[in-house]
């Protein structure tokens, strides 16, 4: 059973490698044939375009803040906070408590690119092979696993640290001893670095992912020889 169970595991792995390659072979290259190192070429490259394009959007000024897709709001236990300041005329106050999460997960981004160059250099043609068959954000999965450890190691102390600079840590002091000051309101003390760090994490694969759905649906997004030739596989 164990013999047949490894043969048929063989064979499925063989299958879907030939089929992959006779796709490559029937693919007119005008260049000659499209090698497996080719295909994880291209794999690097539109991560690393999704990497150029987009995450390097991040670390600007209002890069998360003004980014609806991955603006930071405030976590669930605080909603209650933002909505008692605002409804006594302390919107203000608010709104900065938003701006400085945003702002400390601008500063951390600044951290992931040397991270993803090097995942990215290390794609395989059998990782590209799974990619290139997968979904639509394969590619923006495949970084996750490979970056998410090591980037929110990264993130938190920048986050912690930026939350100092910006004046954060007096904000939302201030900002939650107005609001635990409120009659009949329960006592709030979250986590923000944390809660940051995680939120980040988030925007910045979602940005990934915008970029690779871009570049695996749209031609026009395909602009090097090399990533024609490659997504024309999954066409």
């Amino acid at each position: 059973m164990i013999r047949r169970f490894i043969a048929l595991i063989l064979i499925f792995n063989l299958t879907a490698c030939a089929e992959l390659q006779q796709v490559v072979n029937q693919l007119p290259q005008g260049g000659g044939v499209l090698s497996n190192a080719d295909i994880a070429s291209g794999l690097r490259e539109a991560l690393d375009f999704g990497i150029d394009k987009q995450v390097s959007k991040l670390t600007l000024k209002d890069g998360f803040y003004k980014n609806e897709l991955v603006k930071i709001l405030l976590p669930e236990e605080l909603k209650k906070v933002d909505k008692a300041l605002r409804d006594i005329g302390l919107g203000s106050l608010a709104d900065d408590g938003l701006k400085v999460l945003n702002r400390a997960a601008e500063d951390a981004v600044k951290e992931a690119t040397p991270i993803f160059v090097d995942a990215v250099k290390d794609i395989t043609f059998a990782d590209a092979k799974n990619i290139l068959l997968g979904n639509d954000d394969a590619a923006t999965q495949y970084l996750t696993g490979k970056t998410e450890t090591a980037l929110y190691a990264k993130f938190n102390p920048v986050i912690k640290n930026s939350f100092g600079k910006v004046g954060a840590d007096q904000i939302w002091e201030n900002l939650i001893n107005k609001y635990n000051a409120i009659p009949f309101t329960n006592d709030v003390n979250p986590d923000l670095t944390d809660y940051v760090t995680t939120e980040a994490l988030k925007g910045v694969y979602k940005m990934i992912a915008v970029e690779e759905g871009q570049i695996r649906n749209k031609l026009d997004s395909r602009t090097t020889t090399l990533l024609k030739k490659v997504f024309a596989l999954q066409d």
